[in-house]
This record gives C-alpha cells, structure tokens and sequence, in this order.
C-alpha cells in the first residue's frame, strides 16, 4: 500500500524536519514568536497549495476544498495581530507538475494535522490562550482528524498501482519535507 511505503520511507525527511519544528515550538514564549511560527506554515503551506490546486480538485479528491490550510493560517496570524507572509515559490517548492507529485506534497501538508491536537494544547499552555484564538490550524478538523487521515490514505493507495509512480510520490513526498526544512532554516 502506497500509504504505509510513504510513511516508512519518508520517515528520515520528515523526522528531520519535526526535530526543528518542535524545538522551535518549545521555544516559544509569546505570542509574537508564535505568529513568527505561523507565518513559517502559511508561506511554506501557501505556495505548496497554489501548485497542488493546479492538479488535484474535486474530481480528484472529493473533501479537497475542506483541506486547504492557508485560509485557517492566515485567521490565527491575524487574530493574533500579525500579517501573513509573501508565499512561498520556485526553487523554493518542490517541483509539483501533476497529480502525483500534488498528492505527495498534500501528504506532508495533512501529516501536521496529525499532531495538531498536541501542539495546540502546547501552545495555548505556552502562550495562556484559553478562548482558542489563533489555534484554528493546529486544531486542525478537530474529532475528524483521524476520519480525514484515512481517507486521504485510501485515496493515495489507489492513486498507483506501478513501481515507477510509487517511487515518483515517494520521492516528491521527500523533496517536500526537505523544502519545508530548507525553507524553515531560511526563516529563522
């Protein structure tokens, strides 16, 4: 299954990548530094997502609308007082030309939904939000989080059936995490 390959053999890239965003998370101590972190998400995520909108849609993927993230990114940054970022672009995405790459880069995207749950409590601690203000990204599809995990994995395991393709996502999901990486030492 294409999901469970990505997982395994994505997991350098995306270990890699989590180490700095949780150590610049834990670093946190206001609200400033906070939107500094969200305005990370929204360039990186915000450019990803002007690629992947030009190949994936609701033919492709019924529930894709529901997955944008950049609009939720763009509320918690300005809720807290801040203003988003130029997007990110070119050498600074992953090369994303067709329905496979995009996959792989939403992927990545809807991995961090994944943790959400945890860091949005870290941060309201950190940060003594207790109306939920500027959480909504981490938050994330709240209850439904797992639902949507899932239904994104079935939709990547019958996305290819082919060594090649598998290898193509596999490989666009590393270049997307590395980006991310790249991108977030760029914005330190």
């Amino acid at each position: 299954m294409l999901a469970e390959k990505l997982k395994k053999d994505t997991l350098q890239s995306h270990q890699q990548l989590e180490k700095m965003l949780v150590g610049r998370m834990k670093a946190i101590r206001s609200k400033e530094d906070y939107v500094k972190l969200l305005q990370l998400f929204y360039s990186y995520f915000g450019g990803l997502e002007t690629l992947i909108d030009q190949h994936i849609g609701q033919p492709e993927l019924n529930d894709y609308a529901e997955r944008r993230k950049t609009q939720a990114l763009a509320d918690d940054i300005k809720a807290l007082g801040g203003k988003p970022m130029p997007k990110a672009d070119g050498e600074n995405l992953p090369e994303i030309n067709n329905a496979l790459q995009a996959f792989a880069a939403l992927y990545v995207i809807e991995g961090s939904t994944l943790g959400g749950k945890i860091i949005s409590k870290m941060m309201a601690q950190q940060l003594g939000v207790n109306d939920g203000k500027g959480l909504s990204f981490f938050n994330g599809y709240g209850e439904d989080t797992d639902n949507k995990w899932e239904y994104l994995k079935n939709a990547l395991n019958k996305l290819t059936k082919s060594s090649d393709k598998d290898k193509l996502v596999t490989d666009s999901a590393n270049e997307t995490f590395d980006k991310f990486k790249q991108w977030a030492e760029k914005h330190t």
